[in-house]
């Protein structure tokens, strides 16, 4: 029973008796009366939200998380967003960037970067593609991807247990069984100068789909930093927070993230907090309109 309880139970008891039977001080009741009575607030229900988004999202910052629970039909302010993702311990770490390397060194033809200092303003205009290794419990594999850099939606991805012409080819199959003929007329295929982008069979297909070939200087991940990008963000929000110990396992968990949770749900800062389909679509409603 509490010091309210037993005042309003109507006991004969002073003030001084009751703080003496419940073991606090005088002053500690005082202080306590003076405080309105607490309520079981908002507070947790959106906190609860928090924790349900960041176990969905779990490389999501408090502007993402913001953004979200605004998605979600709540008037929130990032102020205490970020100070309810405090309290909880759900802030991101930041890892430091570490650009990945490529096999750039081949007497195979390379091209200039074509999109240098272009201000891309449309979905069928530039892809940008990438490669990394996906490390699994006794083995390591590799993954290529294609995105639209406009929307950064992927369209594009394959994995392999090799880093061989297969891979990247496949990747590109898909993306233009994705986009319709019409999109890559005059579309720019940014890659870096590593040997499966510069081989004769990926640059002869680009060519035949009217497509131009676009490379960033040799060690120079930056000129590919959109590509970058989205693979820290693949690493960092699900292959570091998983051991994968099949191929299997691994394709499987990959393409669930790419194709159901980065291109229709994750927020992305640089599309106005929309994912990248969302984005698509208003892209394509204003166009009707």
């Amino acid at each position: 029973m509490t010091i309210r309880e037993i005042l309003s139970d109507g006991l004969s008891l002073s003030i001084s008796q009751s703080c003496h039977a419940l073991e606090v001080s005088r002053s500690g009741y005082y202080k306590w009366r003076v405080q309105p009575e607490r309520v079981p607030s908002a507070n947790m229900d959106l906190k609860n939200q928090i924790q349900e988004i960041a176990l969905e999202f779990p490389g999501y910052g408090y502007r993402r998380m913001t953004a979200e629970l605004r998605y979600r039909g709540y008037v929130v302010n990032h102020k205490r967003v970020l100070d309810l993702m405090r309290q909880d311990n759900l802030l991101c770490l930041k890892k430091r960037f570490k650009p990945i390397t490529t096999d750039s060194s081949h007497g195979l033809p390379v091209y200039p970067n074509l999109l240098k200092n272009i201000k891309i303003t449309g979905l069928n205009q530039a892809w940008v593609s990438d490669i990394t290794y996906v490390q699994l419990l006794h083995e390591h594999i590799y993954l290529a991807v294609i995105l639209v850099l406009y929307s950064r939606i992927c369209i594009g991805l394959e994995l392999c247990r090799y880093i061989e012409q297969q891979l990247d080819m496949n990747a590109l199959a898909k993306s233009l069984e994705n986009r319709w003929p019409e999109a890559t007329q005059g579309l720019v295929h940014h890659s870096d100068q590593g040997v499966q982008y510069a081989s004769k069979h990926y640059v002869d297909c680009l060519k035949e789909h009217n497509i131009l070939v676009s490379m960033s200087r040799k060690g120079n991940p930056y000129d590919n930093a959109f590509a970058e990008s989205f693979i820290k963000t693949l690493k960092v929000e699900e292959v570091c927070l998983n051991e994968y110990g099949t191929f299997e396992e691994a394709y499987r968990n990959i393409w669930h993230f790419i194709e159901k949770v980065y291109n229709k749900k994750r927020l992305h800062s640089a599309l106005g907090y929309r994912s990248p389909e969302q984005f698509e679509m208003g892209v394509a409603l204003s166009t009707v309109a």
